[in-house]
């Protein structure tokens, strides 16, 4: 049995993967931290668990006695807390924040995206678990950077649903602004591009395009729905194969003949991609939940690949209903 701890608990994806973690055969959650919500029960905040679990919040932080510390924190938190304190040796870490993603001397963290890195994850002690829309996007391209195909600038358009804010209410993401309302925000900016570069990258140094993206505001509340084109003069039936050769090992993300929708995968951990062709250009259709296979999902993807479990275990989710 797998014991965890979880910092930051009163979040959305701290709520999604208490969900996950209760429902796990292989887990057990021995304490949930939160300095806003000391005391309080569980499903107080997180109401959905009602009748799952009796866990209480807590401010102390206990490691002995559990395998993996999960980090549900702010961005810049989990830097922090690691700084200002000593995590033991034998406590494996997936931190769902920025904070480590970018690859560095300075510090012990894998990037935790299981199509990319599956291998290095199951070795790591250290995990930074991916951001959503780099997780949407990076899926959308990776098996062509994989062959050397991305030879030209990479237009992405990406909607998000609310929870991608956070729980904490802001202007933009309170219910009579978001309903019936559209809205961009930090085009050709916005900070998961360095993490989506790094790993194209990896695959592809010579890539030479730039990636343009715009991100969406949505008037839903989860999912992320992906759009990728780029110039590309491979048949849609070469590309098609490889695509599915790539993710052909990989139980999550599925080559679909449909263009998808987000009630597809809202409350699982799939990615759904779909291919076309337009003349030269090749459009990446790509889309998930992003509290799910965009955060708390992956992360309890990347604790079954560390602890040597199916990689699918508590994972066996289905879409919402209709």
């Amino acid at each position: 049995m797998i014991r965890t701890g979880i910092i930051g608990g009163a979040g959305y994806t701290a709520g999604e993967l208490i969900r996950l973690l209760v429902n796990h055969p292989e887990v057990e959650i021995a304490f949930v931290h939160s300095n806003s919500q000391t005391g309080k029960k569980i499903t107080d905040v997180h109401s959905g668990l009602a009748g799952e679990t009796d866990l209480l919040f807590t401010d102390e932080i206990a490691f002995d006695g559990i395998d993996l510390l999960f980090f549900c924190t702010a961005h810049g938190d989990t830097r922090k807390f690691m700084e200002s304190r000593t995590v033991p040796e034998s406590v494996r870490i997936i931190d769902l924040s920025t904070d480590y993603r970018m690859a560095g001397q300075e510090h012990s963290f894998i990037y935790g995206l299981p199509e990319l890195r599956r291998e290095e994850i199951r070795m790591s002690r250290h995990i930074a678990n991916p951001g959503c829309f780099a997780t949407g996007i990076q899926l959308a391209l990776l098996p062509l950077a994989a062959h050397s195909l991305l030879h030209h600038d990479v237009h992405v358009n990406a909607v998000t649903g609310s929870t991608g804010a956070g729980v904490k209410p802001s202007e933009t993401t309170h219910f009579s602004w978001r309903d019936n309302n559209v809205s961009i925000y930090k085009p050709f900016t916005h900070q998961h591009l360095a993490e989506i570069k790094q790993s194209l990258m990896t695959l592809q140094p010579d890539m030479q395009g730039n990636i343009w993206f715009i991100p969406v505001r949505g008037n839903f509340s989860r999912g992320i729905f992906v759009t990728a084109y780029t110039q590309c003069v491979e048949s849609l039936e070469d590309i098609t194969s490889v695509y599915r050769a790539y993710y052909r090992s990989h139980p999550f993300t599925v080559i679909v003949d449909d263009c998808p929708d987000l009630k597809q995968v809202v409350n699982t951990n799939k990615c759904l991609l779909h291919l076309q062709k337009h003349g030269d250009i090749l459009l990446v259709t790509s889309v998930i939940d992003n509290l799910l296979k965009g955060a708390s999902g992956q992360a309890v993807q990347n604790m079954n690949l560390m602890f040597n479990l199916e990689e699918t275990e508590g994972l066996h989710l289905k879409a919402g209903a209709f």
